[in-house]
């Protein structure tokens, strides 16, 4: 197989191990290759990356390889992970952001209850882009977390109270809650537009 072309399937695969990573075995089984012609490749492809400015790296971790950024980077990714934008927020994201919106206070149980499914990563990533946050505690056994949205959701959805809202035509629990994450999202999608303009 082509050297270039060996290179370009060991970068494939470094991202998409993620941060486990692969050892040289483990890229020598997959490739069918001497486990130290593969290590060269691994080393010609990392000198590669540097010697193009390319913004990732490949680092050795416990005799793995993976694909990790550059740590002078660090402050555009922090700025990043704290700036919610609409392909960071999934669709469980929204869907749970739209229940807190539209039905806060709210508990995680009950969150779970109309969801139909354990949300607490959602509630954790809401929580770390400062969209929702503990506005209470519930009168009910164990004093549970009540969540409602932030300054930071009316900021991001452009509203000026919770009130400005738009209002779902659905008074079915399930049906509502589609329509409640579909307005959400269009409201998203369309506040990133403007943003989009603004820049022109």
């Amino acid at each position: 197989m082509d050297y270039q072309k060996l290179k370009s399937i060991i970068e494939g695969l470094l991202f998409m191990a993620g941060d486990e990573g692969l050892t040289k075995r483990q890229l020598a089984d997959i490739l069918e290759l001497d486990p130290e012609f593969a290590g060269e490749l691994v080393y010609d492809l990392h000198r590669d990356l540097l010697r193009e400015g390319r913004g990732v790296q490949i680092a050795e971790v416990a005799s793995a390889y993976r694909m990790t950024t550059h740590p002078e980077h660090a402050p555009y990714f922090e700025r990043m992970a704290y700036t919610p934008t609409r392909a960071q927020l999934s669709q469980a994201a929204l869907e749970t952001l739209s229940i807190v919106a539209y039905r806060q206070p709210i508990t995680r149980i009950d969150i779970e209850e109309i969801r139909g499914v354990k949300s607490d990563r959602a509630i954790g990533s809401l929580v770390s882009k400062d969209l929702i946050e503990e506005v209470g505690r519930a009168d009910a056994i164990g004093r549970p977390i009540l969540y409602g949205t932030t300054k930071s959701f009316l900021d991001y959805f452009g509203l000026a109270s919770i009130r400005d809202l738009p209002e779902p035509r659905h008074v079915d629990v399930e049906d509502a809650l589609d329509e409640q994450t579909q307005m959400l999202f269009e409201r998203l999608d369309g506040r990133q537009m403007t943003i989009d303009e603004l820049k022109e």
